[in-house]
């Protein structure tokens, strides 16, 4: 355990023991989301925050994923998602030293999925340094991490949250290294699920080959159904015909994991777009019996 990762209480860790034997090992389904939401002091006009940020909320709420990581989160932003999602809980914290800054924010379902375990490290050459940076990485950059369980399965499973430079091809490269490397300490077989931003294009990028090599599946040519473009920058407009250019991901690894279906989410009103990236959703079907215990 890292020293910012957090521990749940010992009376809810015993409520959780108490669950295992009223779940079923039957397959169960996660729904996960990863999206960027631009963060909320932006000078974008007509799409300030204040103006998208219903259109946001409902687009999450209309996709009801289990488990939702955002990027670019500013607290204020991520106390008003929490505010319009009930039965949504919150974990995270700013990537500078003072806990301050954008957020790798997390939001679950606390009727589905309990944090038991959870903690941040920065891509620097001394992750477990908040606010630290390296590689002449424009931003101080981090990953933010959980260990979930699932109430209906007594299933446990990682997921971490990041976003990626989007100056530095080096400092991406040493992310994507640091989070193979952590990925490397977890048992194999258990379920384990990368959400984020990752400023790389899927397929043709050094972090993309680095991370697949790691033994990471992309949800998205694996799900035996897609929707949507295959791009997911906006620049709050509608995608651009032909344009492929996926830079959100959601990566997988573990035995049982099947992704059933991975979405381009392009829920707007109007000319209007809730940010200036395409939210990435996608469903799985997890078989409990496949897991490493």
């Amino acid at each position: 355990m890292t020293p910012t990762a957090k521990l749940i209480p010992l009376h809810f860790a015993l409520l959780l023991l108490l669950a295992v034997s009223q779940a079923t090992a039957d397959p169960f389904p996660l729904t996960l989301m990863t999206f960027n939401i631009r963060y909320g002091t932006a000078d974008d006009g007509e799409n300030s925050w204040e103006k998208r940020r219903d259109l946001l909320v409902d687009t999450i709420r209309q996709s009801h994923p289990d488990i939702v990581g955002t990027q670019e989160t500013l607290d204020f932003q991520a106390a008003y998602i929490a505010s319009q999602l009930p039965g949504y809980l919150r974990f995270g914290m700013g990537r500078d030293a003072d806990g301050t800054g954008e957020r790798m924010e997390v939001f679950y379902r606390a009727d589905a999925v309990s944090p038991v375990e959870t903690g941040n490290f920065w891509f620097s050459p001394t992750p477990e340094v908040p606010g630290s940076s390296g590689w002449e990485s424009a931003c101080n950059r981090m990953a933010t991490w959980a260990r979930f369980y699932h109430h209906g399965s007594a299933t446990y499973f990682y997921l971490f949250n990041t976003h990626f430079d989007h100056i530095s091809e080096e400092a991406r490269r040493n992310a994507a290294r640091i989070l193979s490397e952590r990925f490397r300490t977890l048992p194999p077989g258990i379920p384990l699920f990368l959400l984020g931003d990752f400023n790389s294009r899927a397929g043709d990028s050094v972090p993309y080959a680095m991370l697949t090599a790691a033994g990471l599946s992309d949800a998205w040519p694996t799900a035996k159904k897609r929707i949507g473009p295959a791009t997911t920058w906006s620049g709050f407009a509608a995608p651009e015909p032909g344009v492929e250019s996926r830079i959100d991901w959601i990566l997988y690894r573990g035995g049982g994991i099947v992704a059933q279906e991975c979405e381009t989410v392009l829920h707007h009103e109007g000319p209007q777009y809730p940010s200036d990236h395409f939210p990435v959703l996608a469903k799985f079907i997890l078989d409990k019996k496949d897991f490493l215990e």
